[in-house]
């Protein structure tokens, strides 16, 4: 899941987005409103947060552009400023949450989960393909509940492909949410990570189907 981070506080960007990470999230930052609204013509991101007092361009102003191009990135906003009538106008603005400085970043986390859970369409945070399992609170996979571990880069090919189950996944969409914006990309990186996984889901009943020319599918194999 890749995310972008709109904070002008250097220390409070540099912080969150560590334990962003840490948390498995592929993390582009943008220091001002401007150099946001750039990111958000040029990349693809899984949902934005934004502070709202920035530099350049207004964070408000940088949501109102975004939805104005027809754009459906969702939106949590980090404010200080956490008044009753500057919510609504967030929300009203096209903000999907709000969280308001200071704030716990486990809670934060928490919902960014559940607004990623909504926009993929799925309240139960468990999402099984056959024996396969995925967890998007503890954003843990198993195996006929036995923990299946994976390195960063599998683990992140297979929870967007775990969230798109019974549809194709182009290997650019896949690029999109594996790589920041400042990373060297390989475009057959992609292949072999998925050859990778495939041998991993071999004790499932969960198979990872390649599409040529169109990408790739996860879906439980026939009997």
């Amino acid at each position: 899941m890749r995310l972008l981070l709109v904070e002008d506080n250097l220390s409070l960007a540099d912080w969150l987005s560590r334990a962003l990470r840490d948390n498995r999230f592929t993390v582009d930052c943008a220091h001002d409103g401007a150099q946001a609204d750039h990111l958000l013509r040029t990349q693809a991101y899984d949902l934005m947060i934004l502070d709202l007092s920035l530099p350049k361009l207004d964070g408000r102003e940088v949501l109102r552009r975004m939805r104005a191009r027809g754009s459906n990135v969702p939106v949590l906003i980090l404010t200080a400023a956490n008044t009753v009538q500057g919510r609504i106008q967030g929300l009203n603005q096209g903000a999907d949450d709000y969280v308001a400085k200071p704030f716990d970043v486990n809670e934060l986390d928490a919902r960014i989960r559940a607004i990623l859970r909504r926009t993929h369409q799925s309240a139960n945070p468990i999402v099984d393909c056959g024996s396969l399992r995925y967890d998007s609170n503890t954003r843990l996979f198993s195996i006929s509940e036995k923990p299946l571990s994976l390195p960063p880069r599998e683990h992140a090919v297979l929870e967007t492909l775990m969230l798109k189950q019974g549809k194709t996944v182009s290997k650019q969409a896949i690029a999109a949410s594996l790589f920041a914006a400042t990373d060297t990309t390989d475009p057959g990186a992609i292949e072999i990570y998925v050859s990778r996984l495939r041998k991993k889901l071999e004790p499932s009943d969960a198979a990872l189907v390649t599409l040529r020319g169109l990408g790739y599918l996860l879906k439980r194999r026939s009997a």
